[in-house]
């Protein structure tokens, strides 16, 4: 289950505010910034700081670069907010 596109205009990390990347085949947003993730489970993203998870900095690299080739969509919420 995808989420919603006008839900993935609005999304935001709610530590730093800033824009997110959404994987929808792996049914997480990663928070580039602060090297954090958090699940999307049954369409709804969990936006709790506390059952985000801290990636390491080679899985923090390999969602960047599936990013970078089209993996993923960026969230604009806080893009300049």
């Amino acid at each position: 289950m995808t989420l919603d596109p006008l839900l993935i205009e609005v999304l935001a990390c709610p530590e730093d505010k800033g824009p997110l990347l959404y994987f929808a085949d792996e049914q997480i947003l990663f928070n580039e910034r602060l090297h954090r993730t958090y699940p999307v489970r049954d369409g709804i993203p969990v936006m709790l700081i506390d059952e985000a998870t801290t990636v390491d900095s080679a899985e923090g690299a390999r969602l960047h670069g599936k990013a970078a080739a089209g993996g993923a969509v960026t969230t604009s919420a806080a893009s300049g907010a």
